[in-house]
């Protein structure tokens, strides 16, 4: 094994927003979360609402004041005239 590639290791705490307190191993020294084993539904079996943004209002959030660019005109293909389609016929 390598010396000196390895990030630290702490032992921690894990602070749940409920309160709970866990110490763990990690390579960060505090860790806050939102949702722990002793308030989460699957373990408690009583619902709880999260209030949390979720992916699309953190989008509309981030990028509420922006305005898109304009587009540049499209160029107009040129296709041959009746009169030039009809000389080609001829030849």
């Amino acid at each position: 094994m390598k010396q000196e590639i390895h990030p630290k290791y702490f032992d921690t705490t894990a602070t749940c927003a409920c309160g709970a307190v866990y110490k763990i191993g990690s390579t960060r020294e505090n860790i806050h979360v939102d949702i722990c084993s002793a308030c989460h539904p699957l373990f408690t079996g009583k619902q709880k609402f999260i209030d949390t943004e979720g992916r699309v209002q953190k989008f509309q959030k981030k990028y509420a004041n922006i305005k898109p660019l304009k587009k540049k005109p499209a160029k107009k293909k040129t296709t041959k005239t009746a009169a030039a389609k009809k000389k080609t016929i001829k030849k």
